[in-house]
């Protein structure tokens, strides 16, 4: 009898391969590790001395490095044990404790349909491809280019374009023999009673196969090439072979990539189709996305089947934190030990495909290594934001995060999320003075920049207040020359440029700005190393702190951390640039307003140097294409972007006007 493909991965998967082989081999001790599933033995299909034949859990395979056999649960059985197929499928199912399918007649039929269908599907993939490659397709095949796509890259996903015709794959396949009622069932057309004639649904599109766990296709999503377009992304219609929640694009290729060396068990899982072909162009190729909806249970399942740890990454605008939300909410009750979520958040107004395009795949890793777990998320979603400067207030604020804790099903997990959700909420109210009515961190010997200190420019500004600061800046102003020798020594061979160093500075000393100004700094990308590494563990220690954390434990945590020197090599090239809204004297709405505006000069040199990155790739292309008129266009172009950035250079020097705001800091005290 035939068994459904369904039927087979559920044995599979609930049976580790081990266990099939395990009673035929005895495991070589030294080189198998049984943590990871990895095990090895001498080969059982040929005689050897060393053990070179290899069973991986993960991805329920066996191969044989000496003699070259490989397999799954049914092939070994099949090969070693000389079962039929049906005896091999019976043997497993008993040790999965599955009962047999009963042979059906009905479901044969539609197992046999749903081969039909497939090829039906593979049939339209061809079509679509090579219309993308005709000259129909030149204006998608130039958005593609444009989108920075290689020709391997769109081989590799098979990518298509649905020309601008009600009928065009309609009447290839009809061409092809396929009746009208296979058509209807791959959703390839609408159609319905109210429809006198069935027309195509994917229409003026670039189009990307949707592939099954065995790589078949089973659906398309169609990227409009119009803007006037009601939908700029259209999926499938709901098919025998398709049903949207239950499946994520690009699953099977990140599955592979995922246990191979670079993927490191890892998945990612991101917003959209060119988000993932983007990274794994990048060489990030363990990525997946759900298709244009939120992530549903079913699909988070799916990941929890590759990795027990898989990170969903979200834009870092409103929008991209109400999602990580949602995808909070849907995780917490499915926990269980050793399986969780973690969220990385991109910066605002980016997704995947836009960092790993300007800069490759190195600001995107560290984006991923600054990934957040499933309870910082959880704390930091009720708090951020909050007043809780009254007992009722924070009354609610702990029956909250109960009724977080309560929805996690596993005992163990709810247990340990509860008194997680307890220690920080402790730590949280014992070091939150100004909610109980006492002066916040600014008030330190009156409003923090507005007393005598604040009037001098920073002059009242002593060893005494910043320790970890003071050794910098009592060594010595001996300019940039000592600030080089300082950063070198730090481990870097240069300093941060000054709008970098006064983001990052002003923060350190005006830590309340973490959490008024949040969606704005925790995206902030710094180019110097250093500063890379000290900004994950300023968000860090806000992560663990929540509104407690003052600039003493901040810089004390840093300086725990061994990021002393350098922020007292920050703290004194701002003094040499007498940028004293950066410093701790500052008035906080003079450091807020100095902080935009670095901001916005960062951003902007930011964008401007992504701009003559990707000019710089089109006057190549166009040179190797040898289109005059487009190169002498896109080297104007170039004239202005870099004519733009010398403006911003000289921008540079006016942050220094910064500090002359409110009064509160007065220019001539400031030379």
């Amino acid at each position: 009898m035939r068994f459904s493909p369904s039927f087979l991965d559920e044995i599979r998967d609930r049976v580790p391969i081990s266990d099939v082989v395990g009673k035929r081999v005895t495991w070589d001790r030294r080189k198998t590790n049984v943590s990871r599933g990895d095990y090895w033995a001498c080969c059982p299909f040929h005689g050897e001395k060393s053990p070179s034949f290899h069973c991986e859990d993960r991805k329920g395979r066996y191969h044989c490095f000496g003699c070259g056999v490989s397999g799954d649960h049914f092939r070994f059985l099949t090969e070693l044990e000389g079962l039929s197929f049906p005896e091999a499928v019976q043997q497993i199912a008993d040790m999965a404790g599955v009962a047999m399918p009963q042979p059906d007649p009905q479901a044969e039929q539609r197992e046999r349909e749903r081969t039909s269908l497939l090829d039906v599907m593979e049939l339209a993939t061809h079509f679509f491809q090579d219309q993308l490659q005709s000259a129909t397709g030149a204006k998608a095949r130039a958005y593609l280019r444009e989108r920075g796509l290689t020709g391997r890259t769109i081989e590799t996903f098979r990518l298509g374009f649905a020309p601008d015709s009600r009928n065009a794959l309609k009447e290839f396949l009809a061409g092809k023999g396929i009746g009208k009622e296979q058509i209807e069932a791959c959703g390839l057309v609408v159609h319905g009673p109210d429809i006198p004639v069935s027309y195509d649904r994917f229409r003026d599109r670039i189009m990307f196969p949707i592939l099954s766990a065995r790589e078949k296709v089973i659906a398309f999503g169609g990227r409009a090439m119009s803007p006037d377009a009601p939908a700029k992304y259209l999926n499938s219609n709901e098919t025998e072979l398709f049903h949207k929640g239950n499946v994520l694009f690009n699953f099977t290729r990140a599955r592979r990539a995922s246990q191979g060396a670079d993927g490191a068990g890892t998945i990612i899982a991101v917003e959209g189709y060119m988000d993932v072909i983007a990274l794994h162009q990048a060489g990030i190729e363990n990525a997946v996305a759900p298709l244009g909806t939120a992530l549903t249970e079913n699909q988070l399942d799916l990941l929890w089947k590759l990795t027990a740890q898989p990170v969903l990454c979200f834009d870092g605008d409103g929008a991209g934190i109400r999602a990580a939300h949602r995808a909070v909410d849907l995780a917490l009750p499915h926990l269980k030990p050793g399986r969780s979520v973690r969220f990385a958040m991109l910066p605002e107004g980016k997704d995947p495909d836009d960092v790993v395009r300007q800069d490759g795949r190195e600001p995107f890793d560290r984006v991923l290594a600054n990934a957040r777990s499933l309870a910082d998320m959880v704390w930091l979603r009720e708090v951020q934001g909050g007043d809780f400067d009254t007992p009722e207030k924070r009354a609610e604020l702990e029956g909250r995060l109960r009724q977080v804790s309560a929805v996690i099903a596993d005992e163990s997990v709810r247990r340990h999320y509860g008194q997680d959700m307890r220690d920080r909420l402790n730590a949280f109210l014992q070091g939150s003075a100004p909610f109980r009515g006492e002066r916040r961190p600014f008030d330190r010997g009156g409003r923090q920049g507005g007393g005598q200190a604040g009037r001098q420019g920073g002059r009242g500004w002593s060893r005494a207040a910043n320790p970890v600061l003071g050794a910098a800046v009592e060594a010595g102003t001996a300019g940039s020359s000592k600030l080089n020798q300082m950063m070198k020594a730090g481990g870097s061979l240069r300093p941060p440029v000054l709008r970098e160093s006064v983001l990052a500075l002003t923060i350190v000393n005006h830590p309340q700005l973490l959490f008024d100004e949040y969606d704005e700094i925790a995206t902030i990308e710094f180019d110097h190393r250093d500063l890379q590494r000290c900004w994950a563990a300023v968000l860090n220690a806000a992560a663990a702190n929540g509104l407690r954390l003052t600039r003493e434990t901040l810089l004390e945590q840093l300086e725990a951390e061994g990021f002393s020197q350098l922020i007292g090599a920050l703290d004194q090239q701002i003094r040499n640039a007498r940028l004293w809204t950066a410093t701790e004297a500052a008035a906080p709405e003079d450091a807020r307003e100095g902080y935009l505006q670095a901001l916005t000069l960062h951003r902007r040199t930011k964008a401007l140097l992504w701009q003559k990155r990707e000019l710089e790739r089109e006057i190549a292309e166009a040179t190797a294409s040898e289109d005059a008129d487009q190169g002498q266009r896109l080297v104007r172009a170039m004239e202005e972007v870099q004519l733009e950035l010398h403006r911003m250079d000289k921008l540079e020097a006016i942050i220094e006007g910064f500090g002359v705001l409110s009064g509160r800091v007065k220019g001539p005290a400031a030379r």
